[in-house]
């Protein structure tokens, strides 16, 4: 459950839509800073103007993979541990994980925006249903219920108990009664075919790397497919570039005000493509938690999950690939293309329609 948030090097393009040319419709955002992050943290979000799209914002990963300023390397202390200090309780062992990844990586405004847009753009009305498979602590569920109207129902599902326990203790209980009630959070396996039919199905965050095998990912992209409305579209992110896997990058770091946010690689199979990677946070008074959170995965290619997506009975896969800014850094600008420009490190959206 991480965002990451990729910086690239290539010159932004754009394109402006046509009927013959569906490939290439331009999404114009205007960058504005997200309210809910600590000073320091850098991370935008785009503000939808009429006509555009609102996307996620640059990705964590981009920023934390391609970093330009690395601090000096120090010397580890063994994985968990905390360094003691004068004042009391380290800062690393009062801090809450699930807390520091929603400060850090989540944004589900602008998640729920994107979802909203192209659905309507596809459909030509708006999406009432939404599921988002891998929910984790449900944030993006509590983002989607909060629309006009009340209108909007969501069904969070997991496998992981205490976290899904997290969520309604530290998220649902923000919303009001009405929203609360429009919510639905079950732990079970995310291959199981069960609820009200989606008109969004979401498996964000590279969740679904977990299935190694594409008999595996087959299967649980079939069960997807089975889970949405007729009129349904399915949102996963894919990130990829040579920086993802290059060991002179093992250790990246963001700083996000009152505490570091560190992308750790920690291995990369070429044979088979699976990978380890952690999130660590450093705090003020030098404490870190280390490997707060750890993804043991396989790296997915963009044509494989495609193949995989139209194999499962999607009738068409788009690409959204992310646009950079004057400085070669990830704009948060997605546009609809089937000829991207490969990039030392990227962050994208497949949308796969039923």
């Amino acid at each position: 459950m991480f965002r990451l948030t990729l910086c690239t090097s290539r010159t932004n393009r754009r394109w402006s839509p046509t009927r013959e040319d569906h490939s290439r419709p331009t999404l114009n955002l205007v960058p504005w800073r997200c309210p809910m992050l600590s000073e320091g943290c850098g991370r935008r979000i785009c503000h939808p103007l009429k006509n555009s799209f609102h996307t996620r914002p640059p990705s964590v990963y981009s920023a934390a993979i391609m970093s330009s300023q690395r601090r000096p390397k120090k010397k580890r202390q063994p994985d968990n541990a905390r360094q003691d200090t004068s004042n009391g309780v380290p800062m690393a062992e009062k801090a809450d994980r699930h807390d520091l990844y929603q400060q850090s990586v989540q944004v589900p405004e602008a998640d729920v925006a994107f979802f909203k847009r192209v659905y309507k753009r596809e459909f030509k009305h708006a999406p009432k249903v939404l599921r988002e498979d891998f929910c984790g602590t449900a944030a993006v569920c509590c983002e989607w219920v909060k629309g006009k109207k009340g209108q909007r129902t969501a069904m969070g599902v997991d496998l992981d108990a205490p976290t899904l326990d997290w969520g309604r203790e530290h998220n649902l209980s923000e919303l009001t009664e009405d929203q609360r009630q429009r919510i639905t959070l079950v732990q079970t396996d995310v291959r199981t075919v069960n609820g009200v039919k989606a008109d969004v199905l979401a498996a964000q965050n590279f969740s679904y790397f977990i299935f190694r095998t594409r008999d595996d990912l087959r299967t649980y992209l079939e069960a997807a497919h089975a889970n949405l409305a007729d009129k349904g579209m399915m949102v996963l992110d894919i990130m990829g570039g040579s920086l993802v896997v290059d060991h002179d990058h093992e250790e990246e770091e963001r700083d996000c005000g009152e505490f570091t946010y560190i992308w750790h690689k920690e291995a990369f199979n070429p044979y088979d493509h699976e990978v380890r990677f952690h999130i660590h946070f450093r705090f003020e008074d030098e404490s870190e938690m280390r490997r707060a959170f750890t993804y043991d995965w396989r790296l997915w290619s963009i044509p494989e999950v495609r193949e995989l997506l139209e194999e499962a009975g999607f009738r068409r896969v788009d690409l959204y690939w992310e646009g950079t800014n004057g400085e070669g850094e990830g704009d948060g600008e997605f546009s609809l293309t089937t000829d991207p420009e490969n990039d030392p490190a990227w962050v994208s959206y497949l949308v796969a329609y039923k």
